[in-house]
């Protein structure tokens, strides 16, 4: 299957378990290094009762299985994590057209400075870095770095 027949949708609260265990299974691949700040239980809860219900939530569906998500809040990117058997298949790209689509005016996100393939994923699409942290105000305490994107006028 690829990645142009996923279908991207809006959440429903049926998706947010699915949606936390691409979450998690991205998360423990991609960020090995990082210390995951709440157990997997917590992480199923903040889906259920936070991200799915209070924010713009997307899921990536093939049909019978949610092998994608991304968060928007105002014009923050607060999440966007595949699966790690769908990276470097598009799905990533057609996620971030649709943040511009939604936000036209502009975004901003946080990554972790750890995360290079994030990084170079976000400049690819426009983003540039405009502050560092030391981490001290994100729950893992790793320190990271925001990203905004202003489209091209």
């Amino acid at each position: 299957m690829s990645s142009n027949d996923v279908v991207l949708r809006r959440a429903s609260d049926s998706d947010a378990r699915a949606a936390a265990d691409v979450w998690l299974r991205s998360f423990a691949t991609a960020l090995p290094t990082v210390r995951c700040a709440h157990d997997e239980a917590e992480v199923h809860d903040w889906f259920a009762r936070v991200l799915v219900p209070r924010y713009e939530t997307w899921v990536a569906d093939t049909g019978s299985t949610v092998v994608g998500l991304l968060v928007l809040d105002g014009k923050e990117l607060k999440q966007l994590y595949l699966d790690p058997a769908w990276r470097g298949r598009g799905l990533g790209d057609r996620f971030m057209s649709l943040a511009e689509q939604r936000k036209p005016d502009g975004l901003t996100l946080w990554t972790f400075q750890v995360n290079a393939a994030a990084r170079r994923f976000y400049e690819r699409h426009g983003f540039v870095e405009v502050e560092r942290s030391d981490g001290l105000r994100n729950d893992e305490r790793e320190p990271d770095v925001r990203c905004v994107w202003q489209p091209q006028t």
